[in-house]
């Protein structure tokens, strides 16, 4: 078995003078910093106070099944002779707050994938791909929650 190891150095930067005296009394923002990449400014998602200009863990959630399920496929087409010229993903994910058993949580993730593809690709084996990328999808594998996929595939004219 391999194992690969991902650091990420996540700094609060939310102390606006009196700490977390209360509630109200600080930001939310933090800055995550991993080796050799650009910083990515975040914040609580709006509704808990959070900087609406700033990524939260949520959209975070939603964007990395999004991007790896697309890493997944494109791998996939390229070796199954699927030519793809565009990917585009309007991924939504559902929480739900207040679950008797439960905090906030994750009830589902629908990515949206619209695909267009060469005029001599198959168009039946593209779309086949995309439950083959599901199950070879790390993020994927790594949650508990259902993550299903509508895409859609169009030939260039």
């Amino acid at each position: 078995m391999k194992t690969h190891t991902y650091e990420a150095m996540v700094t609060w930067t939310g102390n606006v003078g009196e700490g977390t005296s209360s509630y109200t009394a600080y930001s939310r923002d933090f800055v995550v910093d991993v080796p050799s990449k650009p910083a990515l400014l975040g914040s609580a998602d709006p509704a808990f106070r959070g900087d609406p200009k700033r990524w939260n863990p949520e959209d975070m959630l939603v964007a990395s099944l999004s991007a790896c399920h697309k890493l997944w496929y494109l791998h996939l087409c390229a070796v199954n002779k699927v030519n793809v010229l565009e990917y585009v993903d309007q991924a939504q994910g559902n929480m739900v707050e207040g679950d008797a058993h439960r905090k906030g949580h994750f009830t589902e993730i629908t990515l949206r994938p619209r695909v267009k593809v060469s005029a001599d690709s198959d168009t039946d084996l593209a779309m086949r791909l995309h439950e083959d990328a599901h199950h070879e999808c790390f993020i994927a594998n790594s949650v508990n929650f259902p993550v299903s996929c509508e895409a859609v595939i169009t030939v260039q004219e």
